[in-house]
């Protein structure tokens, strides 16, 4: 996930999510906390049980983030990037909260009804772990009329606006592909795209195991029965270098657009 993409990510959550925020430069930016988001993300329980409990005016937190490297004279701000255990806290809050949604594009129409057509969603990562770790973020969106599938989804829809409820003199498209059956053609797509990837990794991975599972034996070579301690350490080396891919959903949702997603873009 890269910093435009964080940056992209952090704005779109706190405006959706009602907090006012204030632009200091580019890349860096000042976050009103409200009260949910106060106690989601800042770790503040006794603070709010004792307003909780006497009724005293609450304080949500003020946040100051940035998203790109300062000048080294610049020090204001939390730098945020893909480790930051910021960014998970709200990765995990948005997965609790908006693991799926229905969404409708705000048109208003002013002669003629508008057709609201169905894209399917899905956001999630790509782990791939042996003794170094990777993920990769991915967004694709499936048109349930016609089957396209588009990457990067979320922001190619993030500009417009959009109701739980259908606008007056809108109406939408009946899917001709079935949610569920989406949901596995997303998930057949990534695989596919996997199983084409560059796995020289997992090669390298499985290398360094069979030598470090070798200079075990030869460390127990004489010692018979093998003791505990050669099983554990045994099974030590093959979960650290043991390679797995594993593919995970975060969150997703129907959306109902008045347009093609690459018309606005």
């Amino acid at each position: 996930m890269h910093q435009t993409e964080i940056h992209t990510f952090l704005t779109h959550f706190f405006k959706e999510n009602h907090c006012d925020i204030h632009l200091l430069s580019s890349h860096t930016f000042q976050v009103q906390l409200t009260k949910e988001m106060d106690k989601a993300l800042m770790n503040r329980p006794f603070y709010w049980h004792y307003v909780e409990k006497t009724g005293a005016e609450p304080q949500p937190a003020t946040l100051t983030l940035k998203t790109g490297q300062e000048d080294e004279e610049e020090k204001q701000g939390e730098f945020i990037h893909f480790g930051s255990p910021r960014l998970h806290d709200i990765f995990r809050f948005v997965q609790k909260k908006g693991a799926y949604g229905k969404f409708y594009e705000g048109v208003y129409p002013s002669s003629q009804a508008i057709s609201l057509k169905p894209w399917l969603n899905l956001n999630g990562k790509i782990s791939y772990k042996c003794h170094q770790k990777k993920e990769i973020f991915y967004s694709i969106g499936l048109s349930l009329i016609t089957g396209e599938m588009l990457n990067d989804f979320h922001t190619l829809i993030a500009n417009r606006s959009y109701l739980v409820t259908i606008p007056d003199y809108c109406f939408t498209l009946t899917p001709l592909i079935k949610p569920a059956t989406g949901i596995t053609r997303i998930q057949n797509h990534i695989k596919n795209n996997i199983e084409h990837d560059d796995h020289e990794w997992a090669n390298v991975a499985e290398k360094k195991m069979r030598n470090d599972l070798s200079l075990l034996d030869t460390f127990y070579e004489d010692v018979f029965p093998k003791p505990t301690s050669y099983e554990k350490e045994k099974e030590a080396i093959i979960e650290q270098y043991q390679p797995i891919i594993e593919l995970s959903i975060i969150n997703g949702g129907l959306f109902y657009l008045s347009t093609h997603p690459l018309a606005h873009n």
